[in-house]
């Protein structure tokens, strides 16, 4: 399959700008009203949610109506040129109801074996982070720079992220208790942004279950154009959902994937 990595780039940025001009009036605002997605639990989705969809489709539908697309909000819509777009509008609608900035908007490109582009937008804070091709860049409010991931360090010197403490099942749980027992540092609710402080060099690992596709395929493109790797809890592809372990690099990959294999 061949495709121009600079004409989609220039659509991925097209579609984050959409997307932040559609959330940004409904930040924090006093009268914001959510819909629970799930009888049992809380799985909010607002008025941001869908209009940010909303307007990418729009985006792509004047500069790649040719393309597949995966939104978590309004599903799948076919293509012809054997590329989706996985789009996830607010990633952290629970972060987004409550006030805090770390939200962030989540755009990926591939064929069905992968993405081959992935960007973590935080309208909020004005970061942007966008890897494709080897090489993954941060916009941000002061500068442009290239980033990279972490060089390789000892599992108990790593820092870890994961969204939730529950993790997902108990077993789930367990095994991630397994490996954050053993690292220096653990933090909870970043969302996106963890897996963008990886590519950022900022973070060794995050450890999560029960993703879609459209949870972690942007964070894939990202995190492996800075130099890290994804994959899931058995070391295998993860861009279709399910348990991910993303890590700065091969070494801290291996250590946490052993002890997560053993565990579960």
């Amino acid at each position: 399959m061949t495709y121009d990595i600079h004409d989609l780039t220039d659509v991925a940025h097209a579609l984050a700008d959409a997307a932040r001009d559609a959330i940004l009036p409904h930040f924090r605002a006093t009268d914001l009203a959510d819909d629970n997605k799930l009888a049992d639990g809380y799985d909010p989705v607002t008025i941001a949610d869908r209009a940010a969809e909303r307007a990418m489709r729009a985006v792509l539908a004047q500069r790649r109506p040719q393309d597949a697309i995966l939104g978590e909000e309004f599903g799948a819509q076919d293509g012809t040129s054997g590329l989706t777009w996985v789009l996830d509008p607010i990633d952290g609608t629970r972060g987004f109801v409550a006030g805090t900035p770390t939200w962030g908007v989540l755009i990926a490109v591939g064929p069905d074996s992968g993405p081959v582009l992935g960007l973590i937008d935080q309208p909020y804070i004005g970061e942007r982070f966008v890897g494709a091709s080897g090489k993954a860049t941060l916009i941000g409010p002061h500068d442009t720079t290239s980033i990279s991931t972490r060089a390789p360090r000892a599992l108990n010197d790593a820092v870890l992220f994961t969204t939730f403490p529950e993790v997902g099942t108990a077993a789930e749980r367990t095994a991630f208790e397994a490996v954050a027992a053993q690292v220096k540092l653990v933090r909870y609710g970043m969302d996106c942004y963890a897996y963008a402080l990886i590519a950022a060099g900022q973070a060794d690992l995050v450890i999560e279950a029960g993703l879609n596709s459209y949870d972690i395929q942007a964070p894939i493109a990202l995190i492996e154009a800075a130099g890290g790797i994804v994959t899931d809890w058995e070391g295998g592809p993860v861009h279709k959902g399910g348990c991910a372990l993303a890590a700065a690099n091969a070494d801290i990959h291996a250590a946490a994937l052993a002890i997560l294999r053993d565990a579960t």
